[in-house]
């Protein structure tokens, strides 16, 4: 049977990247993975270290929020815009990088605005972790993707797994074909 355009939704991958590190074992894992996705499948590649965001400050009840803007409008709009949303962070003490988990922290703003709709336009997303760890065992990744998990089933998001791998230097990754051949598996067949 051959598909036509209509019969399948475009996909839209949205791949966060959280190391301050640019070219690093986490992204260069995330980029395999993204290659075995079908050509006509939406990348959007989003380094966070680029575009940083103000600490976060939780407002108070009956505290106004002004509207995003400059860095954190695009952030929430190419998150809206995902079909599905790759958090790509290497492991730093057991979770993700701390410019991940301050983009986390704005969603919590990001719910509170009342014409954004934030909440129901997260749910029946997909959301993946991409992670590569120096150090440990790869049950040492249970915090990070348990956080990423919750997250998910929270907002009434699907999980689509985690692309976990042992790496301290990029030879690491490229030397091994094992792990090359799953990330090209892992995002499947998006269509």
């Amino acid at each position: 049977m051959t598909r036509t355009p209509g019969d399948v939704a475009t996909r839209n991958f949205t791949f966060v990247l959280g190391s301050a590190r640019s070219g690093g074992n986490t992204e260069a894992l995330a980029r395999h993975a993204a290659g075995g996705l079908r050509p006509d499948t939406g990348r959007t590649w989003l380094r966070l270290h680029d575009l940083p965001l103000p600490e976060f400050t939780e407002p108070g009840p009956g505290d106004g929020r002004p509207a995003p803007r400059g860095n954190e409008k695009l952030l929430l709009d190419a998150t809206l815009g995902s079909t599905d949303l790759v958090v790509a962070s290497p492991l730093y003490w057991y979770s993700v990088s701390a410019a991940t988990k301050l983009y986390l922290d704005y969603w919590a703003l990001w719910m509170g605005l009342p014409d954004v709709g934030f909440r129901e336009r997260m749910r029946g997303k997909t959301l993946w972790a991409v992670t590569a760890y120096a150090r440990g065992e790869a049950r040492d990744t249970d915090p990070l993707t348990g956080m990423l998990r919750q997250t998910a089933d929270y907002l009434g998001m699907r999980w689509g797994g985690a692309l976990l791998t042992r790496a301290g230097r990029p030879a690491d990754l490229e030397g091994d074909p094992a792990v090359l051949r799953r990330a090209a598996r892992f995002f499947g067949d998006p269509g």
